[in-house]
C-alpha cells in the first residue's frame, strides 16, 4: 500500500479525505458535468459522500488499490476536487490516475496542478514505471488536462468505459519517469 502522505503545490494541499469534506463532495458529485463523465450514484446523496470520505477512500488505500487525495486550496482550505490512483499493479509498478474538479474550482488549472503533483510523487518518490490516464473521447476538458500535465496520447480503447448514457470509447494517455527529465 502507498504510504499515507500529503502533497503540496504552490496553491494546493492534497491530503486524505476527512469528514469535513462531506458537504463539498456531495455538491461536487451532484454536479451535472461531473455526472456526465463519471458513473456515480444518481442522486448523489449525503450518505454517498459520507461513505466515500470515511469508508470507501480509506478502504481503497488499505487494500493497495491506490490512494485518493482531497485536493484543497492552501489558503481557504476548501475542497476543490480529488485526484487519485487506482488499479495499481505493484509488481509491474503501474497505476492509473483519475480526478474530478468541483464546479467552483474549474478553469483555474487545478486538475493539471494536482495531477502533476501525484504523477511526480508516484514516478519519482515511489519509483513507479508507468502512470495511465483514461478519458472518454467526448470529454475534451479531461483530455486537455492530460496533455497539459505532460501525458502522451497512446490511442483509443474501444468500448472500454461506461457512463450513465452507456458505453464509451476511452483515450489512453501515459506518463513515464523519463517524461520528467
Amino acid at each position: 500500500m502507498f504510504p499515507e502522505t500529503a502533497l503540496h503545490t504552490e496553491r494546493l494541499l492534497l491530503r486524505p479525505f476527512d469528514s469535513s469534506d462531506i458537504p463539498d463532495v456531495q455538491a461536487s458529485c451532484s454536479d451535472s458535468l461531473t455526472l456526465q463523465w463519471l458513473p456515480l450514484p444518481r442522486p448523489y446523496t449525503l450518505e454517498d459522500a459520507t461513505s466515500w470520505c470515511t469508508k470507501v477512500a480509506p478502504a481503497l488505500h488499505e487494500s493497495g488499490d491506490g490512494i485518493h487525495f482531497a485536493v484543497t486550496d492552501c489558503r481557504a482550505g476548501r475542497l476543490m476536487g480529488t485526484v487519485g490512483l487506482k488499479k495499481t499493479d505493484w509488481r509491474a509498478r503501474t497505476s492509473e490516475v483519475g480526478y474530478w474538479i468541483s464546479p467552483w474550482g474549474r478553469g483555474n488549472g487545478i486538475a493539471v496542478e494536482a495531477t502533476r503533483a501525484v504523477a511526480r510523487w508516484l514516478l519519482t518518490e515511489q519509483q513507479f514505471q508507468r502512470l495511465e490516464l483514461r478519458a472518454a473521447t467526448g470529454n475534451a476538458a479531461s483530455q486537455k488536462v492530460a496533455i497539459r500535465a505532460g501525458f502522451r496520447r497512446e490511442g483509443i480503447l474501444r468500448n472500454a468505459g461506461f457512463v450513465h448514457t452507456g458505453r464509451v470509447d476511452l483515450v489512453l494517455f501515459s506518463l513515464l519517469p523519463d517524461d520528467f527529465e
